[in-house]
């Protein structure tokens, strides 16, 4: 008929499947844990690399030879990045104005002559010759021009 155990094959059968699922997790676990250390090496690796990098690009060292800047001339840092709610806020504030220089009647008569007063009165005026400095005799300072610089322009015209 068949093949009839007995209760204590039926124990030790069991027994040998349950050490096998012990060996089963315990190989997995030692899977995990060499994953894991693997991986951490890996990243350690990686951050090492990275600081050479950085290393390589630190300027610090330069500052000594630069000369020092006041905390006027130091530039700001840039806040150039606009969320969406400060994007939508300028972007109002910008449409008012534009309604109001439009609406404005100075504008309305004469647009270019309203831009052009507009910038005149907003941009500070510079001087196109720089002031020549004279000596205590009353003359010009300044390199004097050699005849061969002189014949080299009478040639350009």
């Amino acid at each position: 008929m068949g093949k009839t155990t007995s209760r204590g094959d039926a124990a030790t059968r069991a027994e040998r499947k349950f050490e096998k699922k012990l060996d089963f997790y315990s190989k997995v676990r030692q899977t995990v844990s060499s994953l894991a250390t693997n991986k951490a090496i890996a990243k350690n690796k990686k951050v090492r690399s990275r600081q050479k990098k950085l290393k390589a690009y630190d300027l610090s060292t330069l500052t000594e030879f630069l000369p020092d800047l006041d905390a006027s001339q130091q530039p700001k840092p840039a806040e150039f990045k606009l969320k969406s709610k400060t994007r939508k806020n300028l972007v109002l504030k910008e449409d008012n104005q534009l309604q109001a220089v439009i609406s404005h009647p100075a504008f309305q008569s004469d647009p270019l002559g309203a831009i052009h007063q507009h910038l005149q009165s907003t941009q500070p005026t510079v001087d196109e010759k720089p002031k020549i400095r004279e000596n205590k005799n009353g003359n010009r300072k300044g390199k004097k021009k050699s005849k061969a610089s002189a014949g080299l322009q009478l040639m350009e015209i």
